[in-house]
């Protein structure tokens, strides 16, 4: 009967231990994350772990659920496509994801001694929840300045609307700088890199077929002629010929 005592009180203090250890802390039972998630979120993955500590991956099966949380899509569109609220809300909304999202951007920069990115399917991961996210974040914004206009249609609220789209094309075009890193990427990357431009830019381009992309044309050929890998060459290939025949 000792013996028995002994071994419950020892697998007892086990779990306690074992439950302690868990250093860190998401709300992955949640379907949505809200902004307050994300803070926290955020906080614990920049400062959280030491140095020397991996982050959560898509590679780690018992972790990937963290970064999958993180980028998920619908996190926003739930709420930012809900016609039931208020344009303002949505906008305020909106805004407070995006900033969220600049804060996420830095969690998976880092490089080894090779200069070779250490979680570079994770990095393009947040890279693409933020285009997606800037397509709504731009039409939400742009749809407020209509509706709070005494003229919509006056040439002054066409201008800010055409000068947040042509904000909106500047930061899509900064995507491309990443080509500049392709040495950096893992095939794997390489092919996740693509989806970016393959999915996103084609969504901006229908959004937006009226607007401005000579920079980004421009930005895109420079690329072409530099990138090594067949894939991203095949993909700005295809975004330069998009953008050519809306011309």
């Amino acid at each position: 009967m000792t013996k028995i005592k002994y071994f419950l009180l020892a697998f007892v203090c086990l779990t306690l231990t074992s439950c302690k250890t868990e250093k860190h802390e998401f709300p992955i039972d949640k379907r949505y994350w809200d902004i307050n998630d994300y803070h926290n979120a955020i906080l614990e993955l920049r400062f959280g772990y030491d140095d020397d500590e991996k982050k959560p991956t898509f590679d780690n099966p018992k972790k990937r659920i963290v970064i999958e949380k993180l980028t998920d899509e619908q996190n926003f569109k739930i709420i930012l496509n809900d016609k039931e609220l208020g344009l303002k809300h949505r906008n305020n909304v909106a805004t407070e994801f995006f900033n969220k999202w600049k804060d996420m951007h830095v969690i998976y920069q880092a490089t080894d001694r090779k200069d070779q990115y250490l979680y570079d399917k994770e990095m393009l991961a947040v890279w693409q929840y933020g285009l997606s996210l800037q397509l709504v974040y731009f039409q939400l914004g742009n749809d407020q300045i209509k509706e709070s206009a005494d003229d919509p249609n006056a040439s002054s609220v066409k201008s800010t609307i055409n000068s947040n789209i042509e904000t909106l094309i500047s930061n899509y075009t900064i995507y491309l700088d990443e080509i500049n890193n392709e040495n950096a990427f893992t095939e794997e990357g390489k092919t996740k890199y693509t989806k970016g431009i393959n999915t996103y830019f084609l969504k901006l381009i229908a959004l937006y077929p009226d607007a401005n992309y000579n920079g980004m044309k421009k930005k895109a050929e420079l690329m072409l002629k530099k990138s090594q890998s067949n894939k991203i060459k095949s993909s700005l290939k295809k975004l330069i010929e998009l953008i050519d025949s809306k011309n």
